[in-house]
């Protein structure tokens, strides 16, 4: 056989290899699509915040707070929720005032509860208000999904905490209220970061004034529970330090002070349940 034709015949020789090469891996790429395929979609977003509280409060109990880090992964979760990852829009029921005259009634929705953590929202219509109360031994994590939402949230003043706040509550406080400073006054615009309180402060009492209608996304851990088990929801009312104080004054010029008293659930407070419509989570 001549150089050439040895030539011409080894090189169509690796061409066909080439290509059967080629063929098998365009094969293997198919295989390897399919395969992707059987894993399914990714994750809805509720699925992932149920992922990640189930890892972040899996210690936890009343009173246990979250490490930084887990509370800056949570946190960072519920930043990128928003209302149609949950199923809502503005233009639902929930979010009419109605004709009714006194404070139209806030709808919640329950998404998933165990006895570590808690999943829900809450829908208030205009100038719809969730009254003062407060979170024993809890950590909170509240998103705002839409609107306007008014947040005032107070901390107990238990001892002096610096030298900027030399106060004895105990030789001022008149009898049946209880000394807290407020920590937040404002109105809050979504989207906004979420808000985080925890046992003892970051405003573990706080109460919600929908400027217009909004959505409340909360976590809680550990959620409510009975009486008997010491995380029963208490409500509040507030009043200004001065008003039983007179000229007795410590206030700093960072710092407001208010009396909080006791009180039973408002019967202004009405609470209507409503079935969760969004992605379900899978509890595996």
């Amino acid at each position: 056989m001549k150089v050439g034709e040895k030539l011409a015949e080894q090189t169509a020789s690796e061409v066909s290899a080439s290509k059967s090469a080629s063929e098998k891996r365009r094969q293997s790429s198919k295989k390897s699509g399919r395969k992707q395929k059987k894993l399914g979609p990714m994750p809805s977003a509720v699925q992932r915040l149920f992922e990640t509280c189930k890892e972040v409060f899996a210690n936890g109990g009343p009173g246990i707070v979250p490490s930084p880090g887990d509370v800056d992964r949570l946190r960072s979760i519920l930043d990128n929720v928003d209302a149609s990852d949950v199923g809502l829009t503005p233009k639902m029921p929930y979010f009419r005032r109605g004709a009714s005259k006194g404070r139209p009634p806030i709808t919640y929705l329950h998404i998933y509860e165990c006895d570590k953590f808690s999943i829900c929202i809450f829908c208030l219509p205009p100038s719809g208000v969730i009254p003062l109360h407060n979170h024993p031994g809890m950590t909170v994590f509240s998103k705002l999904l839409f609107g306007s939402l008014h947040v005032k949230s107070y901390d107990w003043v238990n001892r002096p905490q610096d030298s900027a706040e030399i106060v004895d509550p105990l030789h001022f406080q008149p009898p049946g209220l209880r000394l807290a400073k407020v920590k937040t006054d404002g109105t809050f615009t979504a989207p906004c970061r979420t808000s985080v309180l925890f046992p003892q402060d970051g405003g573990n009492l706080h109460c919600f004034t929908a400027k217009t209608s909004c959505a409340v996304l909360d976590v809680l851990g550990p959620p409510y529970s009975d009486p008997e088990e010491g995380r029963d929801c208490t409500y509040y009312n507030d009043f200004p330090y001065a008003s039983f104080c007179g000229d007795a004054e410590f206030l700093t010029d960072d710092v407001e002070y208010a009396w909080l008293e006791e009180r039973k659930k408002p019967d202004e407070f009405i609470v209507d349940g409503a079935n969760y419509s969004g992605p379900k989570i899978m509890d595996q």
